[in-house]
């Protein structure tokens, strides 16, 4: 089962990234090192990078029967950043989020992740896991108040290459059972 390009939630419009976005994701929230502090990627230097997140997005797609979404408000449209299921297994997914710094705080993070919680289970998925720095205790917050069970601290686990470039990090470890 595919799923759906288009998920409305209650504020909130998440579809799968095109060409014509990669712009937005660069400007709107890729290439703010504030942002993408605490993300497993690096920080986009240029248009180009949120291009290639883009075309990698779409092989995720015909891949998998999901992938990356962007978020968008959807009172006007607006970018706002972006969540999506990264397949491991066909039942095993790995969930995570990006927002522009100026949406923190307004409950999006909250609304999308359930998203993909919701999502998850409908794909065939039975095991949805998450992680974040040990030290970002918002991110930690988000995830279990959308039911994340917290699995420990996993030393040394993923590189955070925005903080600390080819060393692997301690991350709080999430997971979801369906």
């Amino acid at each position: 089962m595919k799923a759906p390009e288009l998920i409305e939630t209650a504020r909130l419009v998440l579809r799968p990234p095109r060409q014509t976005d990669a712009e937005a994701i660069f400007t709107v929230y890729a290439s703010d090192p504030e942002v993408t502090r605490y993300l497993s990627w690096p920080t986009h230097r240029s248009v180009i990078d949120s291009e290639a997140f883009v075309g990698w997005s779409a092989l995720e797609w015909k891949k998998w029967p999901a992938g990356p979404y962007l978020v968008l408000l959807r009172a006007d449209g607006r970018l706002l950043g972006s969540t999506g299921l990264s397949f491991q297994w066909p039942e095993v997914a790995v969930t995570g989020y990006a927002f522009a710094r100026v949406e923190w705080g307004h409950g999006y993070a909250t609304e999308s992740l359930q998203a993909m919680v919701d999502l998850a289970p409908r794909l065939g998925v039975r095991r949805l896991e998450s992680v974040c720095h040990v030290e970002h205790s918002p991110s930690a917050h988000v995830m279990e108040k959308c039911g994340f069970q917290p699995l420990g601290i996993q030393r040394e686990h993923t590189e955070f290459p925005n903080l600390a470039p080819s060393r692997k990090s301690d991350v709080r470890s999430y997971a979801l059972t369906f």
